[in-house]
């Protein structure tokens, strides 16, 4: 029997207050410090979304300048970091590898525990959130390269955070319309109010550790099918369903079992998710303009949207992010398991916005539980043990 005092995964508990984003879930709306996701994609960078985030406000022409510069100015990682990724086995998911690579860059770039003056020291915790923002793209695009036995790329200062990006996975001059686009992306999955890796974000910083435990500690979370590796699923599964024709035939046998169709439902969105709806239409644009790779791909998406919205609309489950993500990233000629690193990418900005709020009025966290375990009972020697089972 359920205990009323218990709320499994936590759901509706408020844990913290929060300015960074809120989250309209009837009405399907997201903004970022009051500004709406639309309005941001559309006027904005990834790099000024970044600093709204860190500091609660769109800033000024010099501060943006200052920051884009920080950020292409730390690209670079220490060659020690690249050797321990020479040593990871090549077959792990890259989840796994920026999990280990962010880990270690707190050895490299050492941060010990924040005391009570750094934790009001604004330019310095400034200074360490752009660093691995400025990092997290380099480690993934440098194991892309290592996987294959390549050598990495050197990161270029004249390309903003998305392009660079583009240009270390390929080392070809990256199309400015893709880079736009995924420019796009990174603010879209940049920040999403308190979800289970923004959670372990909290946690983890309320001890006052370094923020790469903190980033760390969010990755490992941020890996599973669950969270972030949903987009990876996504592309899984339509390419398991294989065409067209096929897809009322799979959802009907999904629904029938009570198997999980991927990409659609969140916890907190009842109609559709704003995100998936403005990378659907990014989608729509590459496939008008003959950039889709793979148009098969996106047609099966299309059809898979149209009937699972028609048979779980009704419950209120609708595409999520994920769902379209992973289309577009897997047109866009990316490897399907570097999705979520890149989803990790995009995120480390509304993540250590957290950090930085968590630690502006810190207490660690400290929740109770609710005991089913045995009743108090006495200690029984071994020999006495054995001598009952026998």
């Amino acid at each position: 029997m359920a205990d009323t005092n218990v709320a499994p995964g936590l759901e509706g508990v408020a844990a913290t207050h929060s300015s960074i984003s809120h989250i309209d879930g009837a009405a399907g709306l997201l903004s970022y410090r009051g500004y709406a996701i639309d309005d941001l994609v559309t006027h904005s960078s990834f790099e000024e979304v970044a600093l709204l985030l860190l500091d609660g406000e769109l800033p000024n022409a010099s501060d943006l300048e200052a920051f884009d510069q920080g950020l292409r100015s730390h690209r670079q990682v220490k060659y020690n970091v690249r050797e321990i990724m020479k040593f990871m086995p090549v077959t792990g998911h890259p989840m796994d590898m920026l999990h280990c690579a962010v880990a270690s860059l707190g050895m490299f770039y050492p941060q010990q525990e924040l005391s009570d003056a750094e934790r009001e020291n604004t330019p310095h915790l400034d200074a360490m959130a752009m660093r691995i923002i400025a990092r997290m793209p380099t480690i993934v695009a440098m194991w892309e390269q290592m996987r294959f036995g390549n050598d990495p790329i050197v990161p270029r200062t004249d390309l903003n955070h998305a392009a660079n990006f583009l240009y270390m996975l390929s080392g070809r001059e990256p199309n400015p319309e893709l880079a736009k686009i995924l420019d796009s992306c990174l603010i879209l999955h940049a920040e999403h109010t308190i979800n289970a890796s923004t959670f372990s974000v909290l946690v983890t910083g309320s001890t006052l550790t370094n923020p790469y435990h903190v980033i760390g500690g969010a990755i490992g979370t941020l890996a599973g099918p669950l969270h972030g590796g949903a987009n990876q699923k996504v592309v899984e599964m339509l390419e398991e369903i294989g065409s067209v024709a096929r897809v009322a035939t799979y959802l009907d046998a999904k629904m029938a079992h009570k198997e999980k169709i991927w990409g659609f439902g969140h916890r907190v969105y009842k109609t559709r998710d704003p995100r998936a709806a403005i990378l659907k239409e990014m989608m729509e644009k590459l496939a008008s303009n003959g950039q889709l790779r793979h148009s098969q791909l996106f047609e099966i998406a299309m059809e898979v949207e149209k009937l699972a919205t028609e048979r779980l609309g009704p419950k209120g489950i609708h595409a999520n992010v994920d769902f379209y993500s992973g289309v577009l990233y897997h047109e866009m000629g990316i490897k399907a398991d570097l999705f979520t690193p890149i989803f990790a990418m995009a995120r480390s900005a509304g993540w250590l916005a957290h950090w930085r709020e968590q630690l502006a009025d810190n207490r660690i966290f400290r929740p109770t539980q609710v005991y089913n375990g045995a009743s108090p009972r006495q200690y029984v020697a071994i020999d006495k043990r054995n001598q009952v089972q026998t």
